[in-house]
């Protein structure tokens, strides 16, 4: 049985290619996107439990690819990854679950993956709110 549904955004086709192996192998029903536009047609198509959002992408970068899911499905998971520093304070604002900067750390992010597929609606609600900014911050150098 699948754990979740799961867009994977990134203009990167070797780092689609391993994530996706790698999802796959924990039991994760993926699906991947080359761009911020192709991010928002998949969304449009079917229902994702939570999305990997790559920040630097060509057609529509990942703040406005962002923008479009969670206006589709404010209660979806996302989880930024990206190579560009000090990203966090926006991802806060927007209401990120989690950040995670470049190069990814596997094991902790999918940790992290569990963790949000798991956190209450409440949570997120609050966190889109402003009310309670919880965005977990993943950083390269931790």
């Amino acid at each position: 049985m699948m754990k979740a549904n799961m867009l994977l955004a990134d203009d990167d086709t070797e780092v689609l290619a391993a994530l996706r192996a790698a999802f796959a192998s924990e039991d994760y029903d993926v699906v991947i996107a080359k761009n911020g536009r192709e991010a928002i047609e998949r969304m449009r198509e079917r229902r994702f439990d939570i999305a990997l959002l790559d920040l630097h992408m060509p057609v529509k970068g990942g703040w406005e690819a962002f923008d479009r899911l969670t206006s589709i499905n404010p209660l979806l998971q996302v989880i930024v990854i990206t190579a560009q520093m000090d990203q966090y304070p926006r991802a806060a604002v927007a209401g990120v679950a989690a950040l995670m900067e470049k190069p990814l750390d596997l094991p902790r992010l999918l940790r992290t993956i569990d963790i949000l597929l798991c956190e209450p609606v409440e949570h997120r609600l609050s966190r889109l709110a402003g009310k309670h900014p919880i965005t977990r911050y993943l950083r390269a150098d931790m």
